[in-house]
């Protein structure tokens, strides 16, 4: 099969790889499209220790099963693989599995293939009306349906529910669009980034600045550099909440002091659960999460090319999705 092979820092190849073989209980999928993630971009600067090359990228997808009784079911993937048997399973925090696995980790080769294997029980059916694209956006937007309900489980019931945003990515942005479907109809999002924050406007589904002003009962920083965590602790609201989703560098930022003095909640929010996926998908097969219009979609071929893109700024949308077969 052909697939996109991350061969070292900023090289990636489309090459032919030996075929996806499924394990005992998974099935087949012939992968109709994926997404490109932060983490596939940290990954191919070489920034991503738990990725080494080479390695097929890509976790967010969707396709149809190949084989079997449930041949032909087009399906979203969960790609993160769990135990089922561990305390942190057993309490519906699957996220948490010491034994996790994730698609585009080893041993589990990604979805930027023409073909992956996964359990059924990471598979969510999605109905003929909604394009392979869109489905595949149940990952990412998993991510933050998972960060925007943690952290309004814990904001004061008495604060107002408006929020901001750092970070005007896919995950930002979904961020905007989990909120909103949670009934925050105040959310800002901040994009230094002229071209994408342009192109956000022209979405309206938030207001989109190029800094942040004034203070908020709830932060999601989607983009996780101590500069933007420094921004997260000054613009957030005594008692408030900050979610912390961005993966961008490890240490700094954050105004421990304050957050102490003034009784500021941070949680660190890490993928998503089996059920915050299905919601996700859910929420996107009824339409709650908007038309879902701000994606391109690419050759997987051209997948090289994107990726420089992306890294160069060169990209207005927040989300590339890729197809094997275009």
């Amino acid at each position: 099969m052909k697939a996109l092979v991350y061969e070292g820092v900023e090289q990636l190849a489309y090459r032919d790889v030996p075929d996806a073989a499924p394990q005992p209980g998974e099935h087949l999928i012939r992968v109709e499209a994926a997404g490109i993630c932060g983490s596939d971009m940290h990954a191919y600067l070489g920034h991503d220790a738990r990725r080494p090359a080479p390695l097929i990228l890509g976790h967010e997808a969707a396709g149809t099963v190949i084989g079997g009784p449930k041949d032909g079911t087009r399906v979203t993937i969960n790609p993160l693989v769990n135990c089922g048997q561990c305390p942190a399973c057993q309490a519906g925090r699957e996220n948490l599995c010491p034994d996790r696995q994730i698609i585009s980790m080893p041993p589990r080769e990604g979805a930027f293939a023409q073909y992956v294997s996964m359990p059924w029980d990471n598979l969510v059916e999605v109905p003929d009306n909604v394009p392979f694209a869109k489905a595949a956006l149940a990952e990412p937007l998993a991510v933050s349906w998972h960060a925007a309900r943690l952290a309004l489980e814990v904001l004061h019931p008495a604060m107002e529910r408006h929020a901001l945003v750092i970070g005007g990515g896919a995950i930002g942005l979904a961020a905007a669009l989990a909120l909103r479907a949670m009934d925050v109809v105040d959310v800002t999002v901040v994009e230094p980034n002229d071209l994408r924050r342009r192109f956000l406007q022209g979405l309206d589904c938030a207001k989109v600045l190029p800094e942040a002003q004034g203070d908020f009962p709830i932060v999601v920083d989607a983009v996780g550099f101590a500069a933007t965590r420094a921004v997260a602790s000054e613009r957030v609201r005594p008692g408030g909440v900050i979610a912390h989703v961005g993966l961008g560098e490890d240490t700094g930022g954050l105004d421990v002091r304050r957050m102490t003095l003034q009784e500021i909640t941070f949680i660190g929010t890490y993928t998503y659960t089996a059920q915050d996926f299905r919601q996700t998908a859910q929420a996107i097969f009824d339409g709650a999460l908007g038309p879902l219009d701000w994606i391109e979609e690419r050759d997987l071929a051209d997948g090289a090319r994107a990726f420089a893109q992306l890294r160069s700024g060169e990209v207005a949308v927040p989300k590339i999705v890729l197809s094997p077969w275009a």
